[in-house]
């Protein structure tokens, strides 16, 4: 049957209005195709296992695959920079870390901006390190240990994952904030070894990479440097019960490149929200040292900046540069 001119006119109004639709119209087909979340890091580190932990629930509750993209480099800047010069269509989405925000100030020349050019999706955990010590050193408690640092000026070194990462960052808060002179000693593979034999004394660690050697009795934990104490680890005071104001968690995050439609964040941030609080996901990041980090967009965006400024005063302290 062939159609009215009254009915071709509508159709083809309505062809010629759909771009115009808001984003909220726009946004009830979403996902309709697979969506990429770019890690900074390789596979098998913590971003990485916690945002397949992530993916793996979105992917059941939105229908859709979503997919892990480790872009690993430049302490994260490169999947960054992927992210900011994606589409904002809410198909390519960063795993924004601590990382990041350490970052936009340890690097001079960046040309993005965290917080301007990557829209705040929603947090996902927060993790605690572990202020780990060899047992060749005699401190038994964080007092004593921060007694045993001051009378031993640049004689005690701690270990890290390079300059800039996140334990180096917490070592040098730490120095700042207790008043001692630990030695950084950066390392480009495990320094593992090296603490368990002594040649390092101290490390600020992530807690699922050093409890078994904190249960086997080769390694002394004095505290963790979250805001409290840790599910996993209860007995270890935090750090801020001694110096005051001491806080140093690893957190994880989404976010998406700026301009993404708010419908399609706050779809996300619902469904983010979802899977972190789920009691089976619960577990299997509580079984990393981990625990969920719910926040709304508004909410994270707001918390990265001020991450981002608190590590830039660190930084800009230290004088520390890239090597």
């Amino acid at each position: 049957m062939r159609a009215t001119r009254r009915q071709s006119f509508g159709a083809a109004a309505g062809l010629v209005a759909a771009p115009f639709l808001p984003a909220s119209a726009l946004a009830l087909d979403y996902p309709n195709r697979p969506i990429h979340v770019t890690v900074g890091f390789a596979p098998g580190l913590a971003p990485d296992i916690v945002a397949r932990i992530v993916a793996k629930s979105l992917t059941e509750r939105l229908g859709q695959n979503v997919v892990v993209d480790d872009r690993p480099g430049a302490g994260s800047n490169i999947a960054a920079d992927v992210v900011v010069h994606a589409p904002a269509d809410g198909y390519t989405l960063l795993y924004v870390t601590l990382g990041n925000a350490i970052n936009a100030s340890f690097y001079q020349h960046l040309d993005f901006d965290i917080t301007r050019d990557i829209a705040p999706v929603a947090g996902t955990v927060r993790s605690p390190s572990v202020l780990v010590v060899s047992p060749s050193v005699p401190a038994k408690t964080l007092p004593e240990f921060v007694a045993y640092a001051k009378a031993n000026p640049g004689k005690v070194n701690f270990a890290s994952g390079g300059i800039g990462t996140a334990p180096h960052l917490a070592g040098l808060l730490f120095n700042q904030m207790a008043g001692v002179d630990l030695v950084h000693v950066p390392y480009t593979s495990s320094y593992m070894p090296d603490l368990l034999a002594g040649r390092v004394q101290v490390t600020f660690a992530p807690i699922a990479t050093s409890i078994a050697n904190v249960k086997a009795g080769k390694l002394r934990a004095l505290a963790v440097t979250g805001a409290g104490r840790s599910d996993i680890l209860p007995d270890v005071p935090p750090v801020g019960e001694f110096v005051k104001g001491y806080e140093a968690s690893v957190w994880h995050g989404v976010g998406a490149p700026k301009g993404t439609g708010p419908d399609i964040v706050e779809k996300l941030n619902r469904e983010i929200g979802a899977v972190i609080g789920d009691a089976a996901v619960k577990t299997q990041l509580a079984n990393l040292g981990a625990e969920p980090m719910p926040m709304s967009p508004g909410e994270f965006g707001k918390f990265v900046a001020e991450e981002v400024k608190k590590w830039a005063a660190v930084i800009k302290r230290a004088g520390l540069k890239p090597a």
